[in-house]
């Protein structure tokens, strides 16, 4: 008797790459065109490999990507349990699609720190937004550079919840005297998407700013970071 499981993986196979009509066969798309020619629907079909008895994989990733509006940041914010609510995804597919989204992930923070210098906010941004852009709870970093404004690294300094978390300033300079950082610009994500400043982030830039000026350790910037949009207190003239 085949385990649920079972019957999952033999459900899943149920309907064949050469069932389908020619227009949703996305691997054969992507051998004769090439991957850019492919739409982000039959992408995530290729990773998932296969639908079920009653639908296709092209059609099954249209419904996954629906409930997400087509944004694949969101698509990247789906955890687990998420994924795992569409009917024809187990484990495993929902393994894959994570994975890939993962993979973009790492992408875009390597192409960010191939950079030289940190010049402007949007270079710091292009470098803290996969790292923030898509988390579903708050995150504080500080970015610590040296005297040419090239990164020497980057740390989390605290993890919270959705709605926000503490920063303590004294683990903030710490951790950049700890690595002879000649300044620091500090980064948090809104994972509500919304960009604007609360008072909590207001005092904590006034604290560290005060803070840097007295260590000869100067804060350029404080930046809120959302999956598609920042906020600077240094642009804004706030610092």
């Amino acid at each position: 008797m085949p385990t649920s499981n079972e019957r999952d993986y033999q459900a899943d196979f149920a309907v064949g790459i050469k069932q389908w009509a020619r227009d949703d066969r996305p691997r054969e798309k992507l051998l004769s065109k090439s991957q850019r020619a492919l739409t982000d629907t039959e992408l995530l079909a290729i990773v998932i490999g296969s639908g079920t008895a009653r639908q296709s994989a092209v059609e099954l990733s249209r419904n996954i990507l629906n409930s997400v509006s087509n944004n694949l940041s969101e698509l990247a914010r789906l955890d687990l349990p998420a994924l795992l609510r569409f009917k024809g995804i187990g484990t495993a597919k929902a393994s894959n699609i994570m994975a890939v989204m993962e993979l973009a992930r790492r992408r875009r923070l390597s192409e960010g720190l191939q950079k030289k210098a940190i010049g402007c906010s949007m270079d710091a941004f292009e470098i803290m937004q996969p790292l923030l852009g898509d988390l579903p709870y708050e995150q504080f970093w500080v970015m610590l550079l040296n005297r040419g404004n090239r990164i020497l690294k980057t740390v989390c300094i605290s993890e919270g919840s959705v709605s926000g978390t503490v920063a303590d300033p004294k683990k903030i300079f710490k951790t950049a005297l700890e690595h002879n950082a000649s300044s620091i610009i500090l980064c948090h994500n809104h994972p509500s998407g919304q960009t604007t400043p609360s008072s909590n982030d207001k005092r904590i830039t006034s604290q560290c700013s005060e803070a840097g000026a007295f260590l000869d350790l100067p804060v350029l910037d404080h930046m809120i970071i959302t999956s598609g949009h920042y906020f600077s207190f240094a642009d804004e003239g706030m610092l």
